[in-house]
């Protein structure tokens, strides 16, 4: 549905503003269910997104105003073997890998129903901002499977073991305040008002360093996948890399002559 740098996707938009990768699920007639095709072309624009040093960070948001994305298209699991899914993952990252590893802010702008691959990517994100109409949840169960796509290894890291093993475990939905309260997402406003949070959330992000912004993404990363002295070490070391750059010394510089910092991203 648009062309970026030659590139055309059937089933996901991508568009680049002001220094900004806007990334949209655009299959609203099934709510954006993730089918073969938008899994392929999603992980495209996310290397596509990686790759561009104009871009400083990314949003991902849902066509259509019912849903981001109510997960997988079950429409295509009669057919699929063990063998198909097992060639399809194997060696293969998924976009909910690409999103964490991705040393660049990712958003999620989630406007309507986020339910199994689709809360499985807005968890991948760094920062999630639901409208009021959000709902979240794993139904795997519901078709008798489990999440695949980090659910049960992120829902619990957020909303702790017990709630985890409950929503997995029944399928349940929550709301987009309850969601809040459980610490799976960082705002809810009305869906109204949802562009306009993300935005104001872009432009305090823009007056930040995109380098040191892509230091502090990769040590609180590594918080998540090692002991607490590895994760240290990473950090201490990352720290360190910041006074390497040419941004660590204007931010200095602003800071001791009081004015804006004039990043360069080096």
């Amino acid at each position: 549905m648009m062309q970026e740098g030659g590139a055309k996707f059937e089933a996901i938009i991508y568009e680049k503003k002001e220094n900004v990768a806007w990334i949209t699920l655009n299959r609203p007639e099934v709510l954006n269910a993730q089918n073969d095709t938008l899994r392929t072309e999603l992980i495209k624009a996310f290397e596509e997104a990686r790759d561009d040093n104009e871009l400083h960070m990314i949003v991902l948001t849902g066509a259509g105003d019912r849903a981001f994305s109510a997960g997988a298209d079950i429409s295509e699991f009669p057919s699929r073997v063990l063998m198909d899914v097992i060639k399809q993952r194997k060696g293969t990252k998924r976009a909910s890998d690409l999103i964490r590893e991705i040393p660049k802010p990712v958003i999620a702008m989630v406007n309507g129903l986020a339910l199994g691959g689709g809360c499985e990517l807005a968890m991948a994100c760094d920062i999630i901002i639901a409208a009021e109409n959000a709902q979240f949840g794993q139904p795997e169960i519901s078709v008798g499977i489990i999440p695949g796509a980090g659910g049960t290894q992120i829902l619990p890291r957020l909303v702790g073991e017990k709630k985890a093993k409950e929503l997995i475990f029944t399928g349940d939905f929550i709301s987009a305040e309850e969601a809040l309260r459980l610490g799976l997402v960082n705002k809810v406003v009305p869906r109204e008002k949802l562009k306009e949070a993300v935005d104001e959330l872009i432009t305090k992000l823009k007056s930040k360093s995109p380098v040191i912004l892509q230091f502090a993404k990769l040590a609180v990363n590594k918080s998540l996948e090692t002991p607490l002295s590895v994760g240290l070490a990473a950090e201490a070391d990352l720290s360190a890399m910041c006074f390497g750059t040419e941004d660590q010394k204007e931010g200095a510089r602003a800071f001791l002559e009081k004015r804006k910092p004039q990043y360069k991203g080096k």
